[in-house]
């Protein structure tokens, strides 16, 4: 049976779940508010991502004389980078637009309100469009959090928006946050020229992540000559000179920190403004997610939520991914979201990933651990693209040798957590890693050694 859907958004979640839906011979029409592929094709994901890795090339040509290689008069015309992200957003957003036209998928630009469980009227430039429909699928992911004294006005105060498209290279760039986009963005800065200084309100680098990880991503933060005050609340900011003079208040008072740029990256909060969840009845949970069952509906039958709006973690791969569950309940297939663990990848340098269970997680879980650890730099490739910083470090369950978890540091980590989220899909053991044949020589020799090092048996490091 053929159902009439509108889905709202197209981001990563939106634009995934109404290509499925029209896969699977369903009726939809897709609504989105500003552009195709949402925060994470425009503003987020892939924009950051071009610019980080202009940033690492910078990086590599500097220390090139460690291979011999000597480059004289190293120097960026942020024009130009900003006008090469921009055309990679263009070839993506645009590639969406051709998709949508060749599986006959009509999406309207303007602003959504539901007005009941059938009905959605969208505000377009014309004027109002009122939308009769079977199913409404909510997408519309998440907006920057402000903090007091730091209103964002892509100016004076950047959210990684207006970080993404600047007008100049800041000769400091104060970071607020050293979440993940706060460091991605603030080594970005660094790795181009910019001095940084992040502040950080909690004990660390990236709350929530592995510890182990985060010592090796402190270590280089301090290697690099960027500041990180930890325990720190920034309070607010006057204007002073040309630039700015930010306070930060810490355990031993406060202090004032000049710089020239201000990135607020504290988070961010799902985006819900005006789309009339009240009038529904949906009721939300702090801090406005909405709250769906293993199949992705609301407490409305009719309606479900996908991606930022329905809660962490807001990643995009995440929110794909729950579009297809929602794609596939919608059109009458047995489909729920069991997936077992999501992957998080943080695209500072090095790289950090993580798949399933931290220590603490599996413990809490009950299970004795047997952990393994290959460091990179006992890795062949590793040393030949002259980045060694880092490991790979595996959790197992001690009695079953099943995979809990696996964290890495280091180079191309955020491409080598597939295999491990693979392994714990799979429930796969440590000895299936071990015992499967990795390519010489590669990076991902370093996850068969730490599966082998959970035995205390692995070939290139020494263990008693």
């Amino acid at each position: 049976m053929t159902r009439k859907v509108v889905v709202i958004g197209a981001g990563p979640a939106g634009y995934v779940c109404a290509i499925r839906l029209k896969q699977l011979g369903q009726d939809v029409t897709v609504v989105e508010k500003e552009f195709l592929g949402g925060t994470c094709l425009n503003v987020g994901c892939i924009p950051s991502k071009a610019m980080i890795a202009a940033g690492s090339l910078m990086a590599k040509i500097r220390h090139g004389e460690q291979m011999g290689i000597t480059v004289q008069g190293v120097d960026i015309d942020l024009g130009k980078l900003v006008e090469w992200k921009a055309n990679i957003v263009k070839k993506l957003t645009g590639g969406i637009g051709t998709l949508f036209k060749q599986h006959g998928i009509p999406w309207m630009e303007g602003a959504a309100t539901i007005r009941d469980k059938n009905t959605v009227v969208v505000k377009t430039k014309d004027g109002e469009q009122t939308l009769a429909c079977d199913d409404i699928v909510i997408a519309t992911g998440s907006a920057p959090i402000s903090i007091p004294g730091f209103q964002i006005d892509e100016d004076e105060v950047w959210s990684s928006t207006g970080a993404l498209a600047p007008k100049k290279l800041p000769k400091h760039l104060l970071v607020i946050g050293a979440g993940v986009i706060g460091l991605e963005l603030g080594m970005m800065y660094r790795r181009l020229g910019s001095e940084v200084t992040v502040v950080e309100f909690t004990g660390g680098a990236l709350p929530g992540s592995d510890p182990d990880c985060v010592k090796v991503i402190e270590r280089t933060l301090k290697k690099s000559k960027t500041k990180l005050l930890t325990n720190h609340a920034a309070t607010g900011y006057v204007k002073h000179g040309d630039g700015f003079r930010v306070t930060a208040k810490g355990p031993k008072g406060e202090q004032t920190i000049d710089c020239d740029q201000i990135l607020c990256a504290v988070g961010r909060r799902p985006y819900a403004d005006g789309l009339g969840l009240e009038a529904l009845g949906l009721k939300t949970v702090k801090p406005g997610f909405i709250e769906v069952d293993s199949q992705m509906r609301t407490a409305i039958p009719n309606v479900y939520a996908i991606g930022d709006m329905v809660g962490q973690p807001m990643l995009a791969h995440k929110g794909s991914h729950e579009g297809l569950v929602a794609a596939a309940v919608i059109a009458g297939k047995p489909d729920e979201n069991d997936a077992r663990c999501i992957p998080s990848v943080i695209y500072t340098h090095p790289e950090v990933a993580s798949v399933g269970l931290s220590e603490v997680q599996a413990k809490e879980a009950g299970h004795e651990l047997a952990i393994g650890k290959f460091p990179f730099a006992a890795s062949g490739r590793a040393m030949t693209v002259g980045e060694t910083d880092g490991f790979i470090k595996i959790i197992a369950d001690a009695k079953t040798d099943e995979v809990l978890g696996v964290h890495m540091v280091g180079p191309e980590v955020t491409e080598l957590i597939a295999e491990a989220g693979l392994a714990i899909e799979l429930g796969a053991t440590t000895e299936d890693i071990s015992r499967t044949i990795h390519a010489h020589p590669s990076l991902t020799e370093a996850m068969m050694e730490a599966a082998e090092a959970v035995h205390k048996m692995a070939i290139h490091i020494y263990q008693k």
